[in-house]
């Protein structure tokens, strides 16, 4: 078993203090225990093909390991970034070999979602006749980035980012390993392993690589007795710190749906929150406004139409005044979003105009709304009874715009909020106007 985690003597620290054991896997108790899938595979050997999915350092490699160890299984590793289709054959060709002498092998792909279609077809034959089990890791959403082959042939399991009771227990663990190769007597004072913790992001490889640095800032600065590592080392090892932003990935997109749904749900702190995040990932801000101008619309609407106007108008000031100062912009468009008076009516109208228009895609234009060009149109009594709007009090005058069939449809339902109420209020009373006229002769 130990083989499968041995490593050289200038390994990092991530990897000398690695679990050989699931009790030394942190932070993942929901898909440990006993009667998960995962917890019966480690405790019966019995290991399906599987995809881990989960943020970096929330344990895909160690578990993969702990499966083939537990199971007895041999261990291949391929990362989908460096690897190609000669590495892929190569090691089915060793799988085949070991099938015929009995034994079992598990292949691990690091960051599988990188594998093309084709790629990843490749694996379904050696997964159904056994020359392999699979176990795929990936930060990004199966769902979207595998083939339905692959994952109807695979059970997928979610694994969290570490709370911080996991990664101070990783901590812990790591100043009182046997390989981890640190200094005797060496300590962690309470400031350094709050900003540990702070620095993870739920990482626990990243919190064990701050660490490492972490002390050999204490071990230089110490001149004698155990080195203590203080915040201070914590902030000089992490200050290279980049906020953790795939632009290509999941976690863009969740990003900019969490910001989204604060607008929608009037939280001012938690759309600048997000939108910050964002910016402090280096996204680009016309990404964001175009979710800005986007909702506007959508959940906004004609509650307050100046909303569109100002998201718009933010855009132009980001493209015209740059980074930093075309942030302030944002910023006053994602507060006047967020705190305008919410509608969906615009969004429930289209949807209810487009279903109607495809159920009633037949239905003739009324004659005398029709367009009259010509005399051969006016001949066929096209634009006939038009009574023109403007010649009448009030610019309103009682008659269907509508086919027959539909007359009396109503597809736009104003809210009562905001400037809508007063948009409901001209419905009614144009309602009413035209219940009062006499009908058409």
């Amino acid at each position: 078993m130990s083989s499968l985690f041995q490593g050289r003597a200038h390994a990092p620290l991530a990897e000398r203090v690695r679990p050989r054991e699931p009790a030394d896997v942190f932070g993942q108790d929901g898909v440990l225990a006993a009667e998960s899938l995962l917890g019966n595979a480690l405790r019966t050997g019995e290991v399906p093909s599987l995809v881990l999915w989960g943020p970096p350092g929330t344990g895909k490699t160690t578990l993969a390991r702990l499966l083939a160890s537990t199971s007895d299984m041999a261990f291949e590793a391929l990362s989908a970034v460096t690897s190609g289709v000669k590495d892929v054959r190569a090691v089915i060709a060793q799988a085949k070999e070991r099938k015929r002498f009995g034994e079992r092998t598990l292949l691990f792909v690091d960051e599988i979602h990188r594998f093309n279609r084709a790629q990843q077809d490749a694996f379904l034959p050696h997964i159904e006749d056994g020359t392999i089990v699979l176990v795929g890791a990936t930060t990004e959403n199966p769902g979207f980035s595998l083939i339905g082959a692959l994952l109807s042939r695979t059970r997928v399991v979610v694994l969290e980012p570490l709370d911080d009771t996991a990664l101070r227990a990783v901590i812990a663990r790591a100043l009182a390993h046997p390989d981890a190769g640190l200094a005797e007597g060496l300590a962690v004072d309470g400031d350094a392993e709050d900003a540990l913790v702070a620095v993870a992001g739920g990482d626990a490889r990243r919190i064990l690589n701050v660490l490492e640095s972490a002390v050999e800032l204490a071990e230089g600065r110490t001149a004698a007795g155990p080195p203590t590592v203080t915040a201070d080392d914590v902030e000089q090892a992490a200050q290279a710190r980049l906020v953790a932003y795939d632009r290509s990935g999941d976690g863009r997109y969740d990003l900019l749906s969490a910001f989204h749904k604060s607008l929608r749900g009037s939280d001012t702190d938690a759309a600048l929150y997000w939108m910050a995040r964002m910016l402090e990932g280096g996204e680009d801000p016309l990404v964001i406004v175009r979710r800005m101008v986007a909702m506007a619309a959508e959940d906004i609407g004609l509650a307050d139409p100046r909303a569109l106007r100002i998201a718009l108008d933010a855009k132009d000031a980001i493209q015209f005044l740059g980074q930093p100062e075309g942030e302030l912009p944002l910023v006053q468009a994602v507060v006047f979003l967020a705190t305008a008076p919410k509608s969906n009516s615009v969004t429930k109208s289209l949807k209810a105009a487009r279903t109607l228009a495809r159920e009633s895609a037949d239905l003739p234009v009324p004659l005398h709304i029709r367009n009259a060009p010509t005399r051969l149109a006016k001949d066929l009594g096209h634009g006939a009874g038009y009574r023109y709007p403007h010649d009448h009090e009030h610019a309103f005058v009682p008659q269907r715009y509508l086919p027959e069939p539909l007359d009396g449809r109503r597809l736009y339902a104003p809210k009562p909020v905001g400037d809508e109420r007063e948009t409901e209020r001209r419905l009614q009373w144009w309602a009413k106007l035209r219940s009062e006229a006499p009908p058409p002769t």
